[in-house]
């Protein structure tokens, strides 16, 4: 799956055209290195998006693009939250 679904899929990021915009300007980290929206994830992949002041850092546990809302959160692990 493209990082950019991932996180909106995820819930991580609301659409897909901002997860697009954020990682255009090498916010997202895959695995310590900056990605490209169009970047194919695996699982075990951590992924790290700088919000502001905070970064968020996650595991891919999974890769369903069909994932309910409600269900979003069961697609990563969360490995921590660092503020600025």
């Amino acid at each position: 799956m493209r990082l950019d679904k991932f996180l909106k899929v995820s819930r991580l990021i609301k659409r897909r055209t901002l997860a697009k915009e954020v990682a255009d300007n090498e916010r997202v980290l895959v695995n310590g290195n900056p990605a490209k929206p169009s970047k194919e994830l695996k699982i075990g992949d951590i992924v790290t998006v700088e919000f502001g002041t905070k970064s968020v850092s996650v595991k891919v546990v999974s890769l369903d693009p069909k994932t309910k809302a409600q269900d979003a959160t069961t697609m990563y692990e969360f490995i921590e939250e660092k503020r600025k």
